[in-house]
């Protein structure tokens, strides 16, 4: 997942992810004199060094790099004022400006503008995903209304955008260079989209609603957190029936550093949970531990998360229909490749018949092995995993463990840097040690450079395994994306996982799963390295499209190519063998069922939830139930994110009413990979590799979505190599997107 962590800088669109932060110069530039078009200089105190650590200027190697070893939670609430501060002086200087609107004095300097700033946050996000502390929420509630107050400052100042808007009109009848083109559309657009449009009296009622959600988000997301950290399973040495030996390990050393020494730790967490699910002999353990799970955010506690997702579903309706518009999903996807919510759900509902009666079949031969068993159950869905994991060992021999042996994160490290290497030419090498500053001991950093000559073109992060403090998932990161309309900046990127820490001197081992999703997110870090785009933001993304590359990149784990050279057994030292390799592909659409229905429950609830005329009052319990009922969900399957902890969606908007944007960038994945499959040098083919970095990479967002696929593909994509790809029927009428 694609992090939205960075809320703000330089955009009025604060609530989609904005990677476009941490430039290197706080110092504003000196301009001529406003007869010759140019901003005035910003004002002499804006000018004078910067004392707070968290505001100052990244120094050091590698263009700047940030001093985490230097953080400091007492520092960040002034940092974030007092950055602000600075950033609101900054547009003033551009409505300042007595001389026509211009690209250069109006555009130039707001994408200049909040370098300081965005600094301040990248610490704060740095908190709030990885480090996060009782005393840092504390101070997260106090600055969410001021962050939410500070936004709709810029987002509605009137004299803001009627200068951006003066240089759009123009460049309707003048039309500019093809990047300041798209610039000034998509920033004209944003301000349009969050209010800059409306009356006096809209505007405030607009901003009062923002800085009300801002609350509730961070409310929603420190409830899910705390119901992470609050809710462990510890179990006794005889309940371990079942269980891996790496997983048992892992879990003694969780439980010891929880003060639990001599049990067993099952945390809170999907990676850890999934496991436990698979493996456990023990059926009620299960059930507890799916109960635990999939009730975050839902057990009528203090950090219950009911009551906030009727109130964000309010505001966010009152919010939109200020702007005029029916839905919040309407006003959503306008600008997304959807386009509307029809559009949308008519793909989901065209797989969703498919993935439904594959459940029923995947159902029956769990039942089967269960009843062959002894067990006298009825397969629930605490039981799907466990089942599911039997059946696949009886219909294609194949054991999930057996295959974890052969998936050292190390290794598969070395995997994705080899993948960098052959599609897009880069080199992976670590910094020497104490070189770069990091947040915690865990995280690693290493240089990349271009092949060939060279070249330096960024950082990589990786922050790999979970602990207190940091929330769940995987997602992606920068902290630095590439610019140069105000001189070179190379990107720092990160990468973070929740893969279970081993005991000390074990190696870090991992499911299929999880390898799948180690390369999707390394997609994302490739997406932020590959950028080549002149300003800002352009660096910026469409929700339902920036999911595509990373999902693109999963293709290269079961290429031959890195199996036979990275999937090495961990004790052996020997390649993955064909046999298993041949067992791995022919179970490749095995319980896509469950995988596609678990995925669309959720995707259907949050745009069913989106697409209520009016939520007044709406229980979310009620609606979740009552929906999933008249959908058909199947028992068994319980949707992917329940309602209360549905953070995608409810801590924040980069995915609200977007959840399918999954299934509508896999639609694009599948078809795109069918190019490399048809291509002479299958996925390592260097003319398709090139068109991919050239127009779905580099671009980033300075080119329309659908028709940097066109120039990638030479048509549309089309639905049917999705529905190859997981083994359900290809509808008799093709339909594109």
């Amino acid at each position: 997942m694609l992090k939205p962590f960075i809320p703000l800088a330089k955009k009025p669109g604060f609530f989609l992810m904005l990677a476009l932060v941490g430039c290197t110069s706080t110092q504003p530039q000196q301009t001529a004199s406003t007869d010759t078009g140019a901003a005035p200089t910003i004002i002499e105190e804006l000018k004078q060094p910067l004392d707070n650590q968290l505001l100052k200027e990244w120094t050091g190697p590698y263009g700047g790099i940030p001093a985490f070893d230097k953080m400091n939670l007492s520092d960040i609430k002034l940092a974030m004022e007092q950055g602000m501060e600075m950033h609101l002086r900054e547009i003033d200087a551009i409505t300042a400006n007595t001389a026509a609107p211009t690209f250069e004095n109006t555009i130039v300097p707001y994408e200049k503008a909040g370098e300081a700033l965005g600094r301040a946050m990248i610490y704060y996000g740095i908190w709030g995903s990885n480090l996060s502390t009782p005393e840092f929420r504390k101070i997260q509630a106090e600055l969410a209304p001021k962050i939410s107050e500070f936004r709709s400052k810029i987002s509605q100042n009137t004299q803001l955008f009627e200068r951006i808007k003066a240089v759009y009109d123009q460049s309707l009848k003048s039309p500019l260079a093809a990047d300041q083109q798209r610039t000034v559309q998509l920033i004209h657009e944003e301000f349009a989209m969050e209010g800059a449009g409306l009356d006096q009296a809209a505007k405030q009622r607009y901003a009062a609603i923002n800085k009300e959600l801002s609350s509730l988000y961070t409310s929603f997301a420190n409830n899910t957190l705390a119901d992470e950290e609050k809710y462990i399973t510890y179990i006794t040495k005889d309940q371990l029936s079942g269980l891996p030996e790496s997983f048992v390990k892992a879990a003694a050393k969780a439980a010891a550093d929880n003060g639990k020494p001599g049990q067993y730790a099952i945390t809170n967490t999907r990676s850890s949970m999934d496991q436990f699910l698979t493996y456990s002999d023990n059926r009620t353990l299960r059930e507890k531990v799916w109960n635990t799970y999939y009730s975050r955010g839902d057990n009528g506690d203090a950090n219950d998360n009911n009551q906030n997702i009727t109130k964000i579903l309010q505001l966010r309706d009152e919010r939109v229909k200020l702007l005029g518009y029916d839905t919040y999903a309407d006003w959503r996807l306008q600008n997304r490749m959807a386009k509307n919510p029809a559009n949308a759900m008519n793909l989901m509902e065209s797989v969703w018949p498919a993935a439904l009666a594959r459940v029923k079949e995947e159902v029956k031969d769990m039942q089967a092995v269960a009843n062959a068993s002894g067990a006298k159950i009825t397969i629930a869905p605490w039981d799907y995993r466990y089942y599911a994991e039997k059946v696949r060992k009886k219909k294609y021999a194949l054991d999930s463990d057996e295959v974890k042996q052969y998936l050292q994160l190390e290794n598969l490290t070395q995997a994705i840097f080899y993948t960098a290497g052959e599609l897009f030419n880069f080199s992976f090498k670590p910094v020497p040690a104490g070189s770069v500053p990091v947040y915690h001991e865990d995280v690693k950093v290493w240089e990349v450079t271009d092949k060939t000559t060279g070249a330096h073109i960024g950082l990589w992060y990786l922050d790999p395994f979970a602990r207190q403090g940091k929330r769940s998932g995987a997602w992606a990161s920068q902290y630095r994306s590439f610019s140069t309309f105000d001189g070179k900046k190379t990107v720092l990127a990160s990468n973070n996982s929740n893969f279970v820490k081993p005991a000390p001197g074990d190696p870090v081992l991992v499911s299929w799963d999880d390898a799948t999703t180690f390369f999707h997110e390394f997609g994302h870090a490739l997406h932020f390295l590959a950028s080549n785009v002149k300003y800002p933001t352009l660096n910026g993304g469409v929700r339902d499209y920036t999911e595509f590359q990373s999902q693109l990149l999963e293709r290269w784990l079961s290429t031959d190519r890195v199996i036979n050279q990275f999937l090495k057994h961990h004790k052996t030292g020997q390649p993955m063998p064909a046999s298993l390799v041949a067992k791995i592909k022919k179970a490749s659409t095995f319980n896509q069922g469950f995988s596609t229905t678990e995925f669309l429950g959720s995707a259907l609830m949050d745009l069913k939830y989106h697409t209520v005329k009016d939520p007044t009052g709406l229980n979310p319990d009620t609606f979740e139930r009552e929906t999933l009922k008249a959908l058909g969900m199947p028992k068994e399957i319980v949707m992917r994110h329940r309602s209360p902890h549905f953070t995608h969606v409810f801590s924040g908007e980069g995915y609200a009413a977007g959840y399918y944007g999954y299934l509508w960038a896999d639609v694009l994945t599948s078809d795109a990979a069918e190019a490399f499959e048809e291509a002479p040098g299958g996925f390592y083919d260097k003319e398709v590799a090139a068109r991919l970095v050239k127009y779905l990479f580099a671009p980033r967002n300075s080119m329309d979505p659908a028709e940097a696929y066109r120039l990638f593909r030479g048509r549309d994509a089309k639905i049917d190599a999705l529905m190859r790809d997981r083994g359900f029927p290809v509808p008799k009428q093709s339909s594109k997107k």
